[in-house]
Parts: structure tokens; sequence; C-alpha cells
């Protein structure tokens, strides 16, 4: 009995365990498998394009570390926000070993010069020497003459000697004028050897001004500075590298600072395949900056790149077309509260910034889209030989260069200079200037080079540069050639900025002290950017969420009212953007359609990963 009630015992408190697991299955909400769905509607449709781009200047004047014949180290640097006018000073780096260097070739010029003087004094002795002796030779010669004549008084041997004293005379003045004749052509030889001698030391003493001239940096633009990372150390990856500062050693070349211009600004951002087929260059556009959430302003695309790209590192793998749009200038800044004098200042600035030919230089996409620094140009080459772009002959190889006959390169320019000179004239000139070019260090701007050109032209043609091409026409005339090039070289000016204006160059104030209002437009903001594309009036439209891609047609699954299933129909698409789809037909105004894949998972795999998803039926889709 006792083991009877036991096990009644046992199977009530089974029986209660299992009624209290059930009670509390049952409690628990049933899982349930719920469908985002839109409606089907019919109205007025705008198709626009929305992008999000970032804020950058049109013009960006990167200064970089200068070739002062190793490392460089920055002595001082502007600092990073400020906001720097034009010659103000960016970065200077030190100079004592260049000025060290630079009294070194003062020296070999004045030890050359003070050679020069010792040789003019030695041939000028020389020569009174020589002008005795030849006297006396003379005098020597004249007087055997007059023995001669002596002879019809004397004895036929005394005759005889006085001939053969006369004869030895003669061969004794021939001998000294040759060797008067080769001792005068030894010094001049000598003395050309130490002009040029002095020539190249002067070519020394113009390298090194120039290297000094460029430990100074100045700005050649109204701008903001934005100083770059210091890459040249050993970082490790994942670590951010520091700006470069005061104290650091730089390779030449390296990019130190980017002086971006405020004065002009743009947005670049990046759109799809559908909505990149609906653009064009011109178009109105409506531009919203995250730091002025109030406000809108009015925009233009400016230029549409021809190929789509992906950028690895924003973790979207679809590809996206780059668009440029220009932003009105005016707007923006009287929307920052600027006043209206203030704003022509600006905008008179772009103007002034416009005329440098100044280019984006940030290395981006967008300065290769404004043609950047690989479009040719006029930079010389690291041996200061170059002019410009791609013409050959005589070591200039650029635009405006010109050949070995003296005619223009590719652009024009020098060789039309030379056009009008003779062969000699145009092989006296083209020397000239390439020793003009290489004494300034390759530090001349445009202007300044094609002003000294025309210089050098002007006296060729007036015949006051004979001995300046250093043998083109015999040997230099003493003092004349590197005096001459020094001359021109001053006139024409060999660098953009004035020794007066590195001297009184300083940095720009730090951010926190200057209280600019075109600060407050910093390049990097983002911004929002809507284009309205086209207006279809009276249209049947869905989402682009709601297309689905089945067995190569565009799909709807359009929700059954009765049983509430969602059942697929093909639909034919009208008009399609990234975020609206405007259907011609296969469903109805008010129905119910899915916003995902309602077929997904029911046989193990998603459907949507087979054949699409939402955008799968559209070129472009992710």
């Amino acid at each position: 009995m006792k083991r009877v009630m036991i096990r009644l015992a046992g199977l009530v408190i089974v029986a209660a365990a299992g009624w209290g697991g059930y009670r509390l299955v049952k409690q628990i909400p049933e899982r349930q498998d719920t469908v985002p769905v839109t409606k089907v509607l019919r109205s007025d449709v705008i198709i626009r394009a929305y992008s999000r781009g970032e804020l950058r200047a049109v013009r960006t004047a990167t200064i970089s570390a200068p070739n002062l014949g190793g490392t460089v180290q920055v002595t001082a640097i502007a600092p990073n926000g400020a906001l720097a006018h034009e010659k103000d000073l960016i970065v200077e780096f030190d100079d004592s070993e260049r000025r060290a260097s630079l009294e070194q070739v003062q020296l070999q010029v004045q030890q050359n010069d003070e050679l020069i003087k010792k040789q003019k004094a030695d041939i000028a002795i020389q020569k009174s020497q020589d002008d005795v002796a030849l006297l006396t030779a003379k005098y020597g010669v004249r007087s055997a003459q007059l023995d001669v004549q002596k002879a019809p008084v004397l004895s036929a041997i005394d005759a005889k000697k006085n001939e053969l004293n006369l004869e030895q005379q003669k061969k004794a003045l021939a001998q000294l004028e040759a060797d008067i004749q080769a001792r005068k052509e030894q010094g001049d030889a000598q003395l050309a050897v130490l002009q040029e001698q002095r020539n190249r030391a002067l070519i020394n003493v113009r390298q090194e001004l120039a290297r000094i001239q460029q430990t100074k940096q100045l700005s050649p633009i109204e701008g903001l500075v934005a100083i770059r990372q210091n890459r040249t150390g050993n970082v490790n990856f994942g670590q951010t590298p520091p700006d470069i500062r005061d104290g650091d050693n730089l390779q030449p070349g390296i990019p130190i600072a980017d002086v971006l211009d405020l004065s002009e600004l743009e947005v670049a951002a990046k759109v799809g395949e559908l909505d990149r087929a609906n653009l064009q260059e011109g178009q109105e556009a409506v531009l919203q900056l995250d730091a002025i959430p109030d406000r809108k302003f009015r925009g233009k695309i400016k230029s549409m790149s021809g190929t789509a790209i992906t950028d690895v590192f924003s973790g979207d793998p679809a590809k996206k077309f780059e668009i440029v749009f220009s932003i009105d200038m005016r707007q923006l800044l009287a929307a920052l509260g600027m006043k209206q004098s203030d704003i022509d200042h600006v905008m008179a600035t772009a103007s002034e910034n416009a005329k440098k030919n100044i280019r984006n230089t940030a290395g981006s996409f967008f300065a290769r889209l404004r043609g950047g620094p690989d479009e040719g140009g006029e930079t010389p080459d690291a041996g200061g030989r170059g002019f410009g772009g791609r013409s050959p002959g005589l070591g200039f190889p650029g635009r405006g260069g010109f050949d070995a006959g003296g005619r223009g390169g590719r652009g024009g320019g020098f060789g039309q200079a030379l056009a009008g000179l003779t062969d000699d004239q145009r092989q006296q000139a083209q020397q000239l200037i390439r020793q003009a070019f290489q004494s300034s260090g390759g530090a001349m701007s445009p202007e300044d080079r094609q002003k000294m050109i025309d210089q050098i032209v002007a006296r060729v043609k007036s015949g006051k540069t004979a001995g300046d091409a250093g043998g083109a026409r015999g040997p230099a005339a003493p003092g004349s050639g590197p005096n001459q090039i020094e001359a021109l070289l001053r006139r024409a000016g060999a660098s953009q900025f004035s020794d007066q204006d590195r001297e009184k160059a300083q940095l720009p104030l730090p951010p926190e002290q200057d209280s600019q209002v075109q600060v407050l437009l910093r390049p990097g903001l983002l911004a929002d950017v809507q284009i309205e594309v086209e207006k279809i009036p009276d249209a049947l439209h869905v989402p682009a969420q709601a297309i689905f891609q089945k067995n190569g047609r565009p799909t709807v699954f359009v929700q059954q009212k009765t049983t509430g299933r969602f059942e697929p129909h093909e639909v034919r698409l009208m008009k399609q953007s990234e975020s609206v789809m405007v259907l011609q037909s296969g469903v109805e105004p008010g129905d119910i359609v899915a916003l995902a894949d309602p077929t997904a998972g029911r046989s193990g795999k998603k459907d949507s990963d087979k054949k699409g998803n939402a955008m799968g039926a559209l070129p472009g889709a992710k």
C-alpha cells in the first residue's frame, strides 16, 4: 500500500510539472515572420537623385620640401587651420648649411677675380717686355741694314759678314714676333679658362642663392593652411602618423602643407549608375551643409566622371560615379552673416586666384578632372633644364620649348622669340638662355622666364653680347658674360617672391586668434545633394525596394486581402531611379506590396541570394 501511494505521488508531481511547462510554453508569444509592406501610390512623381558629398576647395596650392642637397629640417611652420594671406610664411627650413656653402662659392668667385686680375697684370707685364724686345729686334734689323749699305767701301769679307748679320737679325725678329703671338694666345687662353671658372662659380652662387630662397616657402594665395602628415618615420599599421612640426627632418619633394582657397568651393559626391544616366553637366542642384542645416544653397553639376569606381574603404561594394558640384558662393557667404563688402572682397580674391592658374594639386581624382600637375606645364626638371612639357632639343623638354633649330615646340612661346635670328645668333641666344636658366637654379616663373628670354634675344639682335655665349663667337671677353647674365636675371626676377617679401614674411595667426568668417567653410565639411531629374504627372509608383528579380523579370509581391498571403506579379517599368520606380502596369493603386522577399528562407536558402534582392532587377544592382 505504501508503495502504491509513493507511485501515485510521483505521477501527480510529474503531471503537475508537465502542466506547468505547458502553461509556460503557451505564455510565450508565437514567432511570426513579419514582412515590411507599403502601398502602391498614384500621384505626381518627382524623380530626384540624392547623394552625400564633401566640401572641397577649387584651388589648392601644395607646399613641398625643396631640394637643398639632402634632408631638410623644419624650423618654423604655420599652425594647422590658420588662414594664410598671400606672401605669408608657410614653412621655413634650416639654411645654415646652404649659407656656409654660399660663403665657399663666393670665396671661389673672389679667388677667381683675383686670379683674373693677376693674369691680366701678367699679360700686361709680358706685353711690355715683348714690346721692348720687339723694339730691340727691329733696331738690330735696321742697324744691320745700314751696315749692308756700307758694302761699296768695305772689303768683300766684311760686306758678306754684314749680309749674314742682316739675315740673322731678320730671322730673330720673325721668331720673336711668333713667340710674342704665341705668348699672347696662351695668356688669352689662360684668361678665358679663369673666366670660365668664374662663370661656373657664379652659377654655383646663383644656385645657392636660389636654394636659400627656397628655405622660406610663402603662400601664393590666400587660403586655409592644412598641414600634411609626416609619413617618413616608422609608423606601425593602424597608427595615425603625426602632423609635420618643427624639428622634423624631411626628404626633398615631400608635400608639407596645402593652402586651400576658400574663396571658391565645390562639393565632391558620388552617385549610382541609375542616377548617373539621368544627370548632365550644368544641371541644377540643391545643397545642404551639415554645418548649416537650416539653409539650402543653389548649385550646378560642374563635371562628371566617365567611369565608375569602387571605394574599398567605404564598406560599400557598389561602383559609384564621381560628380563635382559648384556652389553659389555669394549665397553661401551671406548665410554665414558676412557683409556685402566682405563678400565682394572674397569674390574679387577668387577672381585674382583664378588668374594665377593654380590647379588643385591634392592628388585626388577631382584634381585629375581639372588637370593635375601631371598634365605637363611649365615645371623645370631636376637638372634645371626644362622649360615646360614636351619639346625635344637642347634639354628643354617642355611645352613652349624650342628644338635644335630654334623652332617652337608644342605651345610655341620660346621658339617664336628666336624666329628672326640668324643661325649664329640663334645658337648664341640658346646658349645664353641655358646659362641664365641654370644660374637661376630653376626657380623662375613662366612670366619672368619669358621676359628674360625676350631681353636676351633683344641683346643678341643688337650685337651687344659678343662672347657671352661661352665660345659661340670665340673666347669670352673678360667680365662680359656672367655680368650680363646676372643683370638679366636681376631685371627679369628669378622667383615669384622678392627678397623683401621673404624678409617681411611672418607666420599666420593661429585659428583661435583669427576671427575670419570664411574660415567657417573648412574643406571636409559634409553636405547633402538633391537633384531634381524629372517630374512625371499622375504616375503609378513604388519604392525601389519593392521590385525584385524573378526569372529575369521585375516582380512585386502583392498581399491578398482575404488570405494575407503574397503573390508575385510581374510589372513593367516606365521610369526608374535609385529610390523610386515608376510602373506602367502590373499593380493597382492601393495594393499592398512587400518590401522584402517573402519567399526567402523556405527552401533552406534565400531566393534573394540566388536571384537578387530588391535591386537585383536593375543594372548596377548590389
